[in-house]
This record gives structure tokens, C-alpha cells and sequence, in this order.
């Protein structure tokens, strides 16, 4: 996939495309919708699949008390809709000047001019232009004038669920530790990527060895708690079984932010310093507790990884 970072770049025999609009944060289920439906209406016509999107949450400039915390990074969005055999995405910086610009010359300069647009693809709650005056119905009005189409897509709701899959119910999904249904809702297991830092060696204190991740990591933490889950370990291309914990761990006073960190289960002498890892989480075993003594938290710990093994083993994925 071609990312774009100006409409400038794009190259004048680019062709004409099929265009998807939206923040895209988290590529969740209803998204891939719209990337779909995208990809069926361009192969219909042999045109290029795009979607355009924004560097970050556009309420960041319009309405900063307001902004979420993304799903997922910038870069991790990328890789995201790249996964999904894409022509191209489009990432436009979404900064005062650009918020400034009208309805129509969003259309005219970037939709028309540099993508050579034959078919927008939005939904119904999609806006744009200065004010937010652009709607789907505006985007109708001037199809004809500039020669293209517009189909808005419909609302993707989940079986068994009358709320509409969205990046917010996500969010409330993953501080609540329900990585169970936030996985149904992204379409794809809940997950965090970073590099394996050195800890305070609790855990291998305890028998129970984990690999830290750095504070920076690409996607939206879940909750405090204890998960069964998966550690990928991209150096070496081996997808190992895991007991993932996430918080302070309260047991202790000495760990001041909250950490990742998972336990390998049947591995004690795995040296994953300084690896790229991404961690996924299957399930959510228990909450974060502060036990009463040592002996207790190592009785718990071997609990969870027994709780672990018999829930991947259930998952298989």
C-alpha cells in the first residue's frame, strides 16, 4: 500500500480511484465494512481502492477538552488498512489550516484534483469542511458537478446487539477489561505493541519471568487485570503462549506507572530484552488485586497461568 502524506504527492497519472473517508482509529469492524464495499465497487470498475484519513483525531484541533485517547497510533493505522490490500491511503494533516478549509475545496482540491475520485465512500455521521458543514447530502449535491458518486455505508452492529460498532464503544470496552467483545468489535484480537524493557525482576523472583513493555506502545492499554493471551516475538517470527498482566501490581509500592508485561508460559530462561513484540489479549482472567503476603501471589500466579493455558488452548487462535 502507497501512503501519501499531502495531496501533493500523489502523482497526476495516479489514475481514477474509489475513495473511503474517515478517522479509521482502531480499523474496527465497521470500518473494514466500508474497505469492502470500497474494494468490491473498484474491482467492478478497474479502478484504484483509497482511503483518506486523518494524522490525528480532528476534535484534537476543533475541540481538544473533548478528544479521546486514539484506539491505535497514527503508524499502527496504517499498518492496519495497509493490511487490508489497499492501492493507497491518504493522510492528511488535520491542523487549524486545514479545518479552515470549505466543503467544496476539500472536494475539489483533494477528492477530484488529486485522486481523480469516481466513488466516495462515507458514513451517514461523516462531515467536513469548515464548521462541519459538509454532510453526505452536500457530497450528493456536488457528485454531478464534478463527476462522481457517493454511497453512503450503513452501521455495522454486532449479532445479539442493537449498539452500533464504533471507536467510543471500544474504548469503553477496553478500560472495563472486556477484550472478549472489544475483539468482536475490532474484528481482530485486542493488541499492544512495544519493546521489551528491562524490569524490576519481580516476576523471575517469583518463578514466573516477564517480558516488560516499554510505556510506549502503539494501541490503546485494556483495563487493569490478568489476561490469557499471546506474545508475538517479530525477531524470530515465534508466537508464544502468554499470562499477561496490566497495571501497578498493588501487592507492591514501588511500581509508579502502569506496565504490560507477560509471562511466557512454560519458559523461565527466555531472554526477550530488547525484542519487538506485540502482545494480544484473549481474555481477561481476574482484576488486579493486592494480596497479603508472597505466598499468596505466587499461589494466584500459578492459578493464572493454569487459568491461561486452559483458555488458549480453548481459543486455538
Amino acid at each position: 500500500m502507497i501512503v501519501f502524506r499531502d495531496p501533493q504527492e500523489v502523482p497526476e497519472d495516479f489514475g481514477h480511484s474509489v475513495v473511503a473517508i474517515g478517522k479509521f482509529d482502531g480499523v474496527h469492524a465497521g470500518h473494514r465494512a466500508v474497505i469492502r464495499r470500497l474494494k468490491q465497487v473498484a474491482e467492478e470498475s478497474g479502478l484504484r481502492t483509497v482511503a483518506v484519513t486523518f494524522d490525528r483525531n480532528p476534535l484534537a484541533v476543533l475541540r481538544p477538552d473533548r478528544c479521546p485517547e486514539n484506539v491505535v497510533t497514527v503508524e499502527r493505522k496504517l499498518e492496519l488498512l495497509s493490511e487490508l490490500e489497499l492501492d493507497a491511503t491518504l493522510l492528511l494533516t488535520f491542523d487549524a489550516e486545514f479545518a479552515a478549509r470549505s466543503a467544496e475545496e476539500f472536494v475539489t482540491s483533494i477528492l477530484v484534483g488529486a485522486l481523480g475520485v469516481s466513488t466516495v465512500l462515507v458514513g451517514e455521521d461523516f462531515r467536513f469542511g469548515r464548521g462541519g458543514v459538509g454532510t453526505p447530502a452536500l457530497l450528493r449535491e456536488l457528485g454531478p458537478k464534478h463527476g462522481f458518486t457517493v454511497e453512503v455505508v450503513d452501521d455495522v452492529f454486532l449479532g445479539g446487539s442493537d449498539r452500533r460498532v464504533s471507536s467510543t464503544w471500544i474504548r469503553e470496552l477496553l478500560m472495563d477489561g472486556d477484550v472478549t467483545t472489544a475483539a468482536r468489535v475490532l474484528d481482530r484480537n485486542v493488541d499492544v505493541r512495544g519493546e521489551v524493557v528491562h524490569g524490576l525482576k519481580r516476576g523471575r523472583e517469583l518463578g514466573f519471568p516477564t517480558a516488560n513493555l516499554s510505556a510506549s506502545v502503539d494501541s490503546f492499554v485494556p483495563g487493569d487485570g490478568v489476561y490469557a493471551g499471546w506474545l508475538v516475538d517479530h525477531e524470530t517470527g515465534i508466537r508464544h503462549r502468554a499470562a499477561i498482566s496490566v497495571g501497578t501490581n498493588p501487592t507492591f509500592d514501588d511500581v509508579l506507572e502502569r506496565q504490560v508485561e507477560a509471562h511466557v508460559l512454560g519458559e523461565t530462561d527466555l531472554d526477550l530484552y530488547g525484542h519487538d513484540v506485540t502482545v494480544e489479549f484473549v481474555e481477561r482472567l481476574r482484576g488486579m488485586v493486592a494480596f497479603e503476603g508472597i505466598e499468596k501471589l505466587k499461589s494466584q500466579m500459578a492459578t493464572d497461568v493454569t487459568d491461561a493455558e486452559r483458555v488458549l488452548a480453548a481459543s486455538r487462535s
